[in-house]
């Protein structure tokens, strides 16, 4: 018989706070993170506004460990930090009566930001005009004189897996993914497969990442996937909404603390929810665009439902990728309608990216923390800025009011560029 696996501990640092009630309590009253960017002068970019993280300072989470991790990236310490929020709410801090072997990590963590400023004064130097092209040779004297190896190897998408495993000590199977939007709900479907198993009986896992910079920003304009709604930047996101015109840039961390039920059931631990299901597949069709029929987006739905051996009549609300562009949230509804028949039409459908940016590889594991407080408090977060409907996103996205409902079994999505589709079940736990 395959193991269960629970929920026992969460913690996030996104762009409406960091920490879980004050975030949850924002979300609900559907406060926007959006603002002008301030990480990096934006005023030439189509783009010049984002959902930062402000005032952020590792050390006040870290402590005297601080010292061990004060090297690592933006990302990182994200990550850093919501895993030892979630470790102590799972009641892991001290000695935990679980070996160290035992204890794994997995991430959907993002690469770190590039040392911009250094790496371009290089390709400045080594630029010759002459020839019009790049000598290496001088691109690489004035790079080894600029740039540090710390922060070119704290670039590597692995690094902030490193420090948790360094940080809690934890032994056990060590993994990261970068599977784009979908990487932190494919990280947190795949430990909790670990779990099962038996390779392991807990698991830190999540996502982290921070794209708000030059390079990121200009990749994401150039796909034409951001709003550039540069006057009224605090609505630019508008999942579902007719006027919707791109997905708006966020950063941040999600981490949770998986754990086999009897484990932390032993250890007297608070059970938040129960991971029942996870499906996964590909669209095999574009780099950048999802099927137009939905048809990996249907597939990874149904395999979830599937897996947990859950009807689409049992699900009481759906945390949708929702991004705020044209062709995600028309494919979205047409995959949930696929799946889900009738009852459509019936169940509850938010995007909190509407509030919170997307959070790219971290955003799947902060879209899954809102899920275990719905269930909770009987709260569904609303989709903001919702304000002309869409014929082809004609369900219920719960606009703009935070909804009263019983909620014991959630759904949520998350879809990344490359066709990766990625849906987790959790249900309250018995």
């Amino acid at each position: 018989m395959s193991r269960r696996v629970v929920i026992t501990g969460m913690g996030w640092i996104t762009p409406l706070g960091q920490d879980i009630e004050g975030v949850w309590k924002c979300l609900l009253a559907g406060k926007s993170g959006v603002a002008p960017t301030a990480i990096f002068d934006a005023r030439t970019f189509p783009t010049q506004f984002a959902a930062e993280v402000k005032g952020f300072d590792l050390r006040s989470f870290l402590g005297p460990r601080y010292e061990k991790h004060k090297t690592c990236s933006r990302n990182a310490g994200f990550a850093l930090a919501a895993a030892e929020m979630a470790w102590r709410a799972a009641g892991l801090d001290g000695q935990p009566d679980v070996a160290r072997d035992m204890i794994g990590v997995y991430l959907g963590g993002g690469e770190g930001p590039i040392d911009f400023d250094h790496f371009v004064a290089a390709a400045i130097a080594g630029w010759d005009p002459t020839r019009r092209e790049l000598d290496t040779l001088r691109w690489a004297e004035i790079a080894r004189e600029r740039l540090t190896a710390v922060k070119e190897f704290e670039q590597d998408p692995n690094c902030a897996a490193c420090h948790i495993a360094c940080r809690f000590d934890a032994q056990g199977p060590n993994f990261n993914t970068l599977t784009a939007c979908a990487a932190s709900t494919q990280a947190l479907g795949e430990a909790a497969t670990l779990i099962r198993r038996g390779d392991a009986d807990v698991m830190i896992s999540g996502g982290a990442h921070s794209m708000i910079h030059p390079l990121g920003v200009t990749g994401f304009n150039r796909l034409t996937a951001l709003s550039k709604r540069n006057d009224s930047c605090a609505s630019a996101s508008r999942p579902f909404d007719r006027t919707r015109d791109g997905f708006v840039l966020g950063e941040g961390a999600g981490i949770l603390i998986l754990e086999e039920h009897e484990c932390a059931k032993r250890r007297g631990a608070r059970l938040l929810a129960e991971i029942l299901g996870y499906g996964s597949t590909a669209d095999a069709f574009r780099v950048t665009d999802m099927h137009e029929d939905g048809r990996g987006a249907a597939a990874a739905m149904q395999g979830a439902l599937d897996a947990a051996g859950v009807k689409p009549h049992e699900i009481d609300y759906i945390s949708a990728h929702g991004t705020g562009t044209e062709e995600n949230d028309k494919i979205e509804t047409r995959a949930i309608k696929k799946v889900f028949g009738e009852h459509a039409k019936k169940v509850p459908i938010s995007s909190v990216k509407s509030m919170l940016g997307h959070l790219i590889a971290g955003a799947g594991a902060v879209e899954l923390i809102t899920c275990v407080l719905a269930i909770r408090d009987g709260m569904i977060p609303p989709t903001i800025n919702y304000k002309e409907p869409d014929p082809n996103c004609d369900l219920d996205y719960v606009p703009n009011q935070a909804r009263r409902a019983k909620v014991r079994t959630c759904l949520s999505n998350s879809f990344g560029f490359g066709g990766q589709n990625d849906t987790l079940i959790v249900r309250a736990c018995e």
